[in-house]
């Protein structure tokens, strides 16, 4: 036993050595200087929410109650309330769950003072969510313009993207601007009026977006969600000019869809995967503004039981879009981001697995007594490195708490009317754990999507050839019975599935992985 013991720390006290070496030196400054990185982009983002958190509440001071609908509450006389636009808001859904009837009614709820219609898109009428929105519709028909429309099955894209073209084309007549929601975006009473604003004031804007705050339920797999998204909410907090879009909020001109102006409808449409990543690289690709005012964050609670297999299914879908593309350009540079975000993930990882080395050896040397010089060094230069990395893990952590903080407050105050928000429920040290599990598996993730080519989307299959959709697959057994963040039921009792056992399942996934991929002529 002893001998086995002595032969464990002779390879332990060998890895704290090699981990002391100048590459792998580099390797945890880099590291630290990741986590650096993050900090400052998000202690960047805070310091834009909450300037508009001030310009809030010094307006609420001065005497404006309304300062979470207009800055000037001038904008709230008659007058000019009756010249304001219409708009049209097209939610395509899927599934019904805990969230949604709340998030609904956010949305038809607005206090939009100008002609306001809501078109909510199913793909049939045996999808749950088409009975529930439309009672909730019937107790609001007297005060409400909308309605549920049927799209049909998806056949050259997305079923998301058939949904939206879908609504887009039903849409009034006058409509001068038209609004994207995920059904489960929780909006403000003035997000409406905000995001209309700002078209109108600056008619250069192509797509006007926003970005979700994520509400963990206290599950890791819902806190891996979260930890997901907070990097990327650094590109949304802007306060004007951003080139990231999110296809959750996305305000255009209802004309680019009636004239097909950049390929709006056509890019969508012929093989379009992702609703967002398709517009930006369009935005990107004429030059057009998009823009994610400061208001534009939106609280977005995570399902319950937000298992951690319906975490790493959505982590597939997320790293799945960087396969769809629709130009040389835009394959390029999904190929950059693809490489950035692999070596930055693992990059950020790699310190944390060598502290553990660094940290055991240490341990082991206290505790067996050692007293060799090289031994001692190599411990305490590694606990040095150690020391450094926990340093900046806790600015890194201080500074995500941060602007989480100033997010709560602005939604806080965007809807007076709804029940807190608070960052008591946040569980950090879930979040530090998530942080490494998450940039731990995105790699792994994003390399499964590239040699796979093909994606279980709520129960569909859709096959990629040259970054488009050219195959769609519809089977009662790909059909999970949640869906992954919502936790949404996608069938009734009609048309629900037969269960499956999860060896089933897996065998089905691992056999579809291994056969060869065949591609029509």
């Amino acid at each position: 036993m002893a001998t086995t013991l002595d032969s464990m720390d002779s390879i332990l006290f060998s890895l704290s050595r090699a981990f002391c070496s100048p590459f792998a030196v580099f390797i945890q400054i880099q590291g630290c200087v990741i986590c650096l990185l993050l900090a400052l982009g998000w202690l960047m983002a805070a310091y834009v929410r909450n300037r508009e958190v001030k310009r809030i509440k010094n307006s609420m001071k001065a005497g404006n109650s309304f300062s979470f609908l207009y800055q000037d509450i001038n904008e709230l006389e008659h007058s000019r309330q009756v010249q304001l636009p219409r708009v049209s808001v097209i939610m395509p859904l899927k599934g019904f769950g805990e969230h949604n009837l709340h998030n609904w009614r956010s949305q038809i709820t607005s206090l939009y003072g100008g002609p306001l219609e809501f078109l909510f898109v199913v793909e049939s009428t045996e999808d749950p969510a088409y009975h529930a929105v439309s009672r909730l519709l019937s107790m609001y028909q007297d005060h409400v313009e909308a309605k549920v429309v049927v799209a049909g099955l998806a056949t050259t894209c997305s079923q998301k993207i058939h949904n939206q073209l879908i609504g887009a084309e039903k849409i009034h007549k006058d409509t001068k601007y038209v609004l994207f929601l995920d059904d489960d975006v929780r909006l403000h009473p003035g997000t409406v009026g905000a995001l209309t604003a700002e078209m109108e004031k600056n008619p250069e804007i192509f797509i006007q977006t926003g970005y979700p705050l994520d509400l963990p339920s206290g599950t890791l797999g819902s806190y891996c969600i979260y930890e997901y998204h907070m990097p990327c909410s650094m590109g949304f907090a802007t306060g004007g000019r951003t080139f990231f879009l999110w296809g959750g909020c996305m305000m255009m001109h209802a004309d680019d869809f009636r004239q097909d102006r950049y390929g709006v409808v056509s890019g969508l449409r012929d093989g379009g995967y992702s609703d967002d990543m398709t517009l930006a690289s369009l935005a990107g690709a004429h030059k057009r503004l998009i823009t994610s005012p400061p208001v534009a964050v939106f609280p977005h609670p995570l399902a319950s039981d937000l298992s951690f297999g319906r975490y790493w299914n959505y982590l597939r879908k997320q790293t799945f879009v960087l396969e769809s593309y629709i130009s040389n350009v835009n394959w390029i540079m999904n190929k950059v981001l693809f490489a950035v975000h692999c070596y930055l993930s693992w990059g950020f990882v790699a310190p944390y697995v060598m502290a553990v080395i660094h940290i055991t050896s240490a341990l082991r040397i206290y505790i067996k007594g050692y007293h060799q010089l090289e031994d001692t060094t190599v411990a305490s230069g590694g606990m040095s490195l150690v020391i450094l990395l926990a340093i900046c893990t806790f600015i890194e952590l201080l500074s995500m708490w941060n602007l989480t903080r100033r997010e709560v407050t602005l939604c806080n105050l965007l809807s007076p009317e709804a029940p807190r928000l608070s960052l008591a429920p946040y569980n950090w040290g879930l979040i530090f754990i998530a942080m490494l599990v998450d940039n731990f598996l995105y790699p792994i993730s994003a390399f499964r999507s590239h040699f796979s080519q093909s994606i279980n989307w709520s129960g569909i299959r859709y096959h990629l050839r040259n970054g488009k959709v050219f195959k769609i697959e519809r089977r009662n057994d790909m059909v999970p019975a949640k869906t992954d963040l919502g936790g949404k039921h996608l069938y009734g009792k009609k048309g629900a599935p037969q269960k499956a056992s999860f060896l089933s399942s897996l065998g089905r996934n691992f056999a579809h992985w291994r056969q060869p991929k065949k591609f029509d002529v």
